[in-house]
């Protein structure tokens, strides 16, 4: 099993920024995904951004990109996703998960280790 841990959210005004990070335990393996993933209030869970394990290759929703940076430490078995320029449309419950198929690393169909989720809100 592997365990995930998201912390970091909380309450911003429009324009702030905020740092997500999701400490990975437990099973290893030899190469995969790990992606940020958000729900909003009656509406279904997205894709956010993902970053391959080894070769640190990133995936971006085209509604974050150029404000949102995912990134890893190795060292410390955690990706981060520093977000910018928030706007309340990014206001959701955030999560990370593992994807160890790594074939359409942007579906949330295909990522099987999920954690509890960290809640973001924007205010304008």
């Amino acid at each position: 099993q592997v365990q995930l841990v998201e912390s970091g959210g909380g309450s911003v005004q429009a324009g702030g920024s905020l740092r997500l990070s999701c400490v990975a335990s437990g099973r290893t393996f030899s190469n995969y995904a790990i992606g940020w993933f958000r729900q909003a209030p009656g509406k279904e869970r997205e894709f956010v951004a993902t970053i391959r394990w080894r070769s640190g290759t990133t995936y971006y929703a085209d509604s974050v990109k150029g404000r949102f940076t995912i990134s890893r430490d190795n060292a410390k078995n955690t990706v981060y996703l520093q977000m910018n320029s928030l706007k309340p449309e990014d206001t959701a419950v955030y999560y990370c998960a593992v994807d160890i198929q790594i074939v359409r690393v942007t579906s949330s169909r295909e990522y099987e280790y999920w954690g509890q989720g960290t809640p973001v809100t924007v205010s304008s």
